[in-house]
């Protein structure tokens, strides 16, 4: 079921994401306050390809584990049904939510420990800036521990099995947009939504904002950082300064297409 994520995503995004930079760093500018970390070695060579070709290695052996535990959500060991009815909590799919956008956050946090990230969570962090093929670029064990959270809810609350379909595809789908590089959120939702600006901040600052769809448990946990983009000092921002002092262009991409 994942692997269909990853061709999917191969289809839907192989034209739309920017191409690598090429940046003259000899007067490369200074940001104001706080600069974007963003040079040359931040953009690997042939990163989109190298994000495809991780994500599909690593799909399969995150698949077999999944598919063993769906059997048993399917299989009656979970509280999953069938009848709408059956349920005495009605469809809160908002607590699906809420409580994976929990678990997750911890078990984010936790690889981001020194034990456990260099072994299983840094290759996710090689994508300084991010593109959707690299939300799924993860290391096996670091992919099926994320996606627990949505594994551990139907053995504890009663869901309706199209529902839980729906609502894995959902997360999957959002898994996706917040490595896509497109900051838009409503202006009264950008410190509520946890979104492609936050999780860009993520990659590049590493110690904050490691929540999935909300910003409540970063804010919690002390961990939340207002996004750079919503400040003007973005990775879109960057590539304007270059832009104005001549210094680079993403290759084949005209200027409207970054802003």
């Amino acid at each position: 079921f994942n692997g269909l994520f990853g061709v999917r995503e191969y289809f839907l995004y192989r034209n739309t994401y920017p191409r690598p930079l090429q940046i003259n760093t000899r007067h490369a500018p200074q940001l104001p306050v706080r600069p974007v970390p963003l040079t040359p070695l931040s953009v690997p060579q042939n990163q989109v390809r190298r994000e495809i070709t991780y994500a599909l290695r690593s799909l399969p052996w995150i698949s077999v584990p999944t598919v063993a535990l769906f059997f048993a959500e399917v299989r009656g060991y979970s509280k999953l049904y069938d009848n709408i009815e059956d349920s005495p909590y009605g469809e809160l799919m908002l607590s699906f939510l809420f409580f994976t956008d929990m678990g997750i956050y911890w078990i984010h946090r936790a690889l981001h420990h020194k034990l456990l990230y260099k072994r299983f969570h840094k290759p996710h962090h090689l994508w300084k800036i991010a593109t959707p093929f690299a939300s799924h670029a993860f290391h096996p064990v670091d992919g099926f521990m994320q996606s627990l959270p949505y594994h551990i809810y139907p053995f504890l609350f009663p869901l309706h099995k199209v529902t839980y379909l729906g609502l894995y595809i959902f997360v999957n789908v959002w898994t996706i947009s917040i490595h896509d590089g497109d900051y838009r959120v409503p202006r009264l939702l950008r410190h509520v939504i946890n979104g492609s600006a936050h999780h860009t901040d993520h990659h590049l600052y590493f110690d904050y904002n490691y929540g999935q769809y909300f910003t409540l448990w970063d804010k919690i946990g002390g961990s939340y950082k207002s996004p750079t983009a919503f400040e003007g000092q973005g990775p879109h921002d960057y590539l304007r300064k270059l832009r104005e002092k001549g210094l680079g262009v993403p290759n084949g991409l005209s200027a409207a297409k970054t802003e």
